[in-house]
């Protein structure tokens, strides 16, 4: 796939810009805080609709204005595809491609597949386990965009047991609802976050399985053969087996053991919010024992791991968003990136300077300026 044209409406520091993309490899080059990084920001949304580093789409419109756009020419499969993604500051987007307004946004997923490397991913290994679960569900929607609904409907169904949960159980007899009918309200709200949870682990199982093999590969390579990476997925409901029925049934087996523990913290304690994934460095735990420069080579194999797997997936290459993330690899891991890349990955680079880059890949680039969110080509 290749990305022809971005054309930023009151997104971010953008008033209106389009930018017309004419090489493999495009070096966007300024100082911080300039729009850089809003750009890539900008694909990222149009292939996950998430943000990671924004929250809410009042953050991405440009500030004072009503609503900000996002419109981009993709071609896929030698077909042009126009896709646009409408931010309002109220909340309310919509998303449309070649010009039909689609009812459901998980129709938007899967057109458009990129891989975003950033500087904050190098905090992926040491950060909360939150953030290794929000890196496996956003390669999940890109390989499998139904993905994101089973984890919207299974994090409905844990707010609406939390909501119970936080209302407390009143004893028996008492003159509010009996503790019968509320124990029975909340056997509905298992039953159904056992059955959506167990959607969401096969998934994160089978693509961990599908993942890992392709990261341990490059692992190697980068490390020159001396270390040994191993990913363990780590469902907070352990079950030796992909049967759903037997998932479900673990699951409800779990719930009712942590039951009075539950009712204490007022907090569902069991299901996928709380999975871990583990790495491990020559059986050792990378989190508290791996040095900054095994972090950073365990993320760059997880990251050219992506690349793959999403490739021979989608039967194309993704497009691969660099975002200050080379002045953070030393010369080796550079290398090994861009050696990655060639011309094989559509690549958009952001960085203060070209002084990264050999002659010759800036030769092969297109090179756009970026000051005070305008882009200057040339």
């Amino acid at each position: 796939m290749y990305l022809k044209s971005l054309h930023l409406k009151r997104f971010r520091n953008y008033q209106d810009q389009q930018v017309e993309f004419s090489a493999p490899k495009t070096i966007l080059v300024g100082d911080n805080a300039q729009g850089k990084s809003n750009l890539l920001e900008a694909v990222e949304l149009l292939a996950t609709l998430r943000s990671h580093r924004a929250l809410r789409d009042r953050d991405l419109v440009l500030e004072g204005e009503p609503l900000g756009q996002v419109q981009a020419v993709l071609e896929r499969n030698s077909v042009p595809v126009d896709l646009t993604l409408t931010l309002r500051s109220n909340g309310r987007r919509t998303v449309s491609l070649n010009g039909e307004t689609l009812r459901r946004q998980l129709d938007f997923l899967g057109v458009l597949n990129a891989v975003q490397f950033s500087s904050l991913d190098l905090e992926l290994v040491r950060g909360s386990p939150g953030e290794r679960r929000n890196w496996l569900d956003l390669l999940l929607t890109q390989l499998e965009p139904v993905y994101a609904y089973i984890l919207q409907q299974y994090n409905t169904v844990l707010r609406q047991r939390n909501a119970l949960l936080k209302q407390g159980f009143p004893p028996a007899g008492s003159e509010h609802l009996p503790a019968e009918r509320d124990s029975t309200q909340l056997a509905v709200w298992d039953a159904q976050l056992a059955a959506i949870g167990a959607r969401v682990i096969r998934r994160r199982a089978r693509v961990i399985e599908r993942l890992a093999p392709l990261a341990q590969a490059w692992h190697q390579a980068i490390s020159n053969q001396a270390e040994q990476l191993e990913i363990r997925y780590a469902p907070n409901v352990a079950a030796a087996t992909d049967d759903p029925g037997l998932i479900q049934a673990a699951f409800l087996e779990k719930i009712q053991r942590r039951a009075v523990a539950e009712q204490q913290q007022k907090t569902t304690l069991v299901g996928p919010h709380r999975d871990e994934i583990e790495f491990i460095i020559n059986q050792t735990p990378a989190r508290q024992y791996g040095s900054q420069g095994q972090q950073r080579t365990l993320v760059l194999a997880l990251k050219l791991a992506e690349l793959k797997l999403i490739e021979a997936v989608i039967g194309e290459p993704p497009l691969l968003l660099l975002d200050d993330v080379l002045a953070e690899l030393d010369l080796t891991r550079q290398n090994k990136l861009l050696e990655t890349i060639q011309d094989h990955f559509q690549t958009l680079i952001t960085t203060t300077h070209l002084g990264s880059f050999d002659a010759q890949w800036l030769k092969s680039s297109q090179i756009l300026t970026v000051q005070s969110g305008q882009v200057q080509f040339g």
